[in-house]
């Protein structure tokens, strides 16, 4: 089994180093760099070696520093009693998540080129990597869960009780779909699991998770304890029946069959494609009175409101009850100008990730991508320079005004706050928060844009094959969570803002006039 081990790490990480060759191929003005032959050269696959190692260890951590962060250390350091709304809603995710993602046969192409392409045995290659999964998830959890629980208050012993019941879980779930597949698998068919069922479980365990933290309420840590070693005894069994299971083979000739991988691998992008598809307005009277390529988007424009415009007006609805609310409050609750009054001066750069998640710029670019320029692409025309500038200009148009919408109540709807709850000595402000969200708008209206034509990160399956553009985006929602909590003056952080703004619309702007046409097509 180690010697099996041994072979199928190595598999998975020249797969991992190719793929990051590829990446590497990815970047722009680099690309031209690395010739394909370099994909045999020993020295930069040693650096791709090193790459791939040391992004492995980082995401033994990250993903479960990003889960926990968001959904448990966030929400619980907003609570009362925040060591105790942290175990609550940790142990309830643990169990929702210990039911839906068990890692046992978590598809994968080294997979399938370990075992029917290499012959190595299934059953020892799929033992050994699970344990080895399972090794990996629990020093990633008592690492990240320590860190958090004791940010929150947390009794260090119950920090480490919690990634033994994660790791607890995992095997006996896992054994429960090997004996559910080991039975519905037959020729390559399966009578599909109940995963409506799985869905209805996992539902309730989220609500545990967090409707008793905001009620003050959470599970006792001597039951998380009491569960836990319940966990262990039945995961056990559990491991010993995964471990002595035979026929790995036919159920991972079922999960990893070349026809289901690319099934596998495309079904969040069928999702996509039906939902964007399923939202067209197919009305034969729609038209406008304009020409050539103006006359082509404002038709695809009216043709896709219901996805480009309706989560736009949804959204601008919703804020502008917060702010009748806020406005309300303000006039009849005298009380709470001071903090009103604080918040908007200090803490403007929290609404630098309000406009990033009202930001309505990726939904745009993906239904653009997935109804015309998949197909459109293909054709030699649509990928002239006049075409694609003069397209370029009419969509950046359109999203400026989509993302306006929200933007425009937020921006009128803080400076008349600020003026309610007592309002400030220096009249600039006033009109420094209004064009601070502006800019804001601005920025992700043109950063969307531009990026979508310079690095346009699809193939023609809506599969991501841009790593740079993933970066990109992950960096940027980086920052602005970063900023989120930090108390920076208005006078500050606004101007800040608006010049970086502009600076960046005017660069990004040149850039994308003269590289869109040569980077605007179809990935590979």
């Amino acid at each position: 089994m180690l010697k099996t081990f041994a072979h199928s790490f190595r598999l998975a990480n020249a797969y991992k180093v190719n793929t990051v060759i590829y990446s590497l191929k990815s970047i722009p003005l680099i690309n031209r760099l690395l010739p394909d032959s370099l994909y045999s050269s020993k020295g930069l696959k040693s650096f791709a070696v090193v790459i791939s190692a040391i992004w492995q260890f980082i995401m033994i951590f990250l993903g479960k520093a990003i889960y926990i962060g968001l959904m448990v250390f966030l929400p619980a350091s907003q609570m009362k009693n925040p060591a105790e709304a942290f175990l609550n809603i940790l142990f309830f995710l643990t169990l929702a998540g210990g039911i839906t993602n068990n890692g046992l046969f978590d598809p994968s192409r080294d997979k399938y080129y370990a075992m029917f392409i290499m012959r190595l045995d299934a059953r020892d290659y799929t033992v050994s990597n699970y344990i080895y999964y399972l090794l990996k998830t629990f020093v990633g959890f008592i690492v990240v869960t320590l860190v958090f629980g004791l940010l929150c208050g947390v009794n260090p012993f119950y920090c480490i009780v919690i990634p033994f019941m994660v790791c607890a879980l995992k095997p006996i779930f896992g054994s429960f779909n090997l004996m559910y597949d080991s039975r519905h698998i037959t020729h390559l068919k399966h009578e599909g699991f109940p995963y409506s069922a799985v869905l209805v479980v996992d539902a309730v365990f989220i609500a545990a998770a967090y409707i008793p933290a905001l009620l003050g309420v959470s599970i006792p840590g001597l039951a998380v304890l009491i569960v836990t070693l319940a966990l262990l005894v039945a995961s056990a069994f559990a491991l010993s029946y995964i471990i002595k299971f035979k026929n790995y083979r036919t159920i991972q000739l079922f999960v990893l069959n070349p026809q289901n991988l690319a099934m596998n691998k495309s079904v969040e992008t069928q999702r996509t494609q039906s939902m964007f598809q399923n939202k067209i307005d197919t009305d034969v009277n729609i038209t406008s009175n304009k020409t050539g390529y103006k006359y082509f988007n404002e038709i695809f424009m009216k043709r896709h409101s219901k996805i480009l415009t309706k989560s736009a007006k949804k959204i601008t609805a919703v804020l502008a009850v917060i702010f009748a609310v806020l406005i309300a409050v303000s006039l009849f609750v005298p009380n709470v100008s001071e903090e009103i009054n604080t918040f908007i001066l200090n803490k403007l750069s929290l609404f630098l990730i309000v406009m990033y998640f009202i930001n309505r710029g990726r939904t745009m670019t993906q239904a653009m991508f997935v109804n015309c320029d998949h197909s459109m692409l293909a054709y030699r025309f649509y990928r002239q320079p006049v075409a694609v500038l003069n397209l370029f200009i009419q969509r950046l148009k359109y999203i400026v005004f989509v993302n306006l919408m929200p933007a425009s109540v937020i921006a009128v709807g803080l400076p008349l706050l600020l003026f309610l709850n007592g309002g400030t000595d220096n009249a600039a402000l006033y009109p420094l928060i209004f064009f601070t969200i502006i800019a804001m708008s601005l920025f992700f209206s043109v950063h969307t844009i531009v990026l979508y034509y310079l690095m346009q990160p699809y193939n023609e399956n809506m599969e991501m094959k841009n790593a740079v553009y993933g970066i990109v985006n992950m960096v940027t929602y980086f920052v602005c969570y970063y900023v989120m909590d930090k108390e920076i003056p208005v006078i500050i952080f606004g101007i800040s803002v608006c010049v970086f703004s502009v600076i960046y619309v005017c660069v990004s702007f040149a850039i994308a006039y003269r590289l869109a046409p040569k980077t605007f097509r179809l990935r590979r």
